[in-house]
């Protein structure tokens, strides 16, 4: 093989290194925001299913005796 195919592989080889690692590092970021999105939808699910129960709680204490 002459020099100019092994530096042209070289050179290929780099760019591929760099995509590599750009890659890498845009994973990393989505996978953070990932992890805080699944917090803050944890966050809201509790906080949705503590107002439904208080909700409830109040309504069974505004329910008219069994009587009427």
């Amino acid at each position: 093989m002459s020099d100019d195919r092994f530096l042209d592989i070289e050179t290929k080889l780099a760019y591929q290194e760099d995509l590599v690692a750009s890659l890498n590092q845009i994973v990393s970021a989505q996978q953070r925001k990932l992890d805080e999105l699944e917090a803050a939808y944890r966050k809201l699910v509790d906080r949705v299913v503590e107002q439904s129960e208080e909700l409830a709680a109040l309504r069974i204490e505004d329910a008219p005796p069994p009587h009427y």
